[in-house]
């Protein structure tokens, strides 16, 4: 059975690596950038779910990561990749009951909690 590919998009370069590092650890084939320039080129990835922080410092816009993942989802190209945000803020949970992702992770998480997530959504 082929690995299952997921993008991490996190500018925190500490968190970007632990949870890169985790997991691959857990036997994913992890993609990561620290801004979101990685989704011009998608389709060479072709990821099978999107971990993305919903602040991205590039835009300098908490809703930024909301405003990226409404695009994803509103595209025919990309609307089947779940999208995970992850995000500091109180309202994580309403920002993914509104549709603009998959599923939310706040922070801080432990790993067990970023694992389930991530198998919860993962396609089989």
């Amino acid at each position: 059975m082929a690995k299952k590919t997921i993008l991490v998009i996190e500018d925190d370069k500490d968190i970007r690596d632990t949870v890169t590092y985790a997991l691959e650890q857990e036997g994913y084939n992890v993609v990561s950038s620290e801004n979101a320039k990685i989704l011009l080129s998608l389709e060479q990835y072709n990821p099978d779910l999107i971990l993305m922080d919903n602040w991205l410092t590039e835009w300098k816009s908490d809703a930024s990561g909301q405003q990226l993942s409404k695009q994803l989802k509103s595209d025919p190209k990309t609307s089947h990749i779940p999208i995970i945000i992850i995000s500091a803020v109180n309202n994580i949970k309403e920002i993914a009951e509104a549709g603009m992702s998959d599923g939310y992770i706040k922070k801080p998480f432990d790993f067990a909690e970023l694992f389930d997530i991530v198998k919860k959504h993962l396609p089989n």
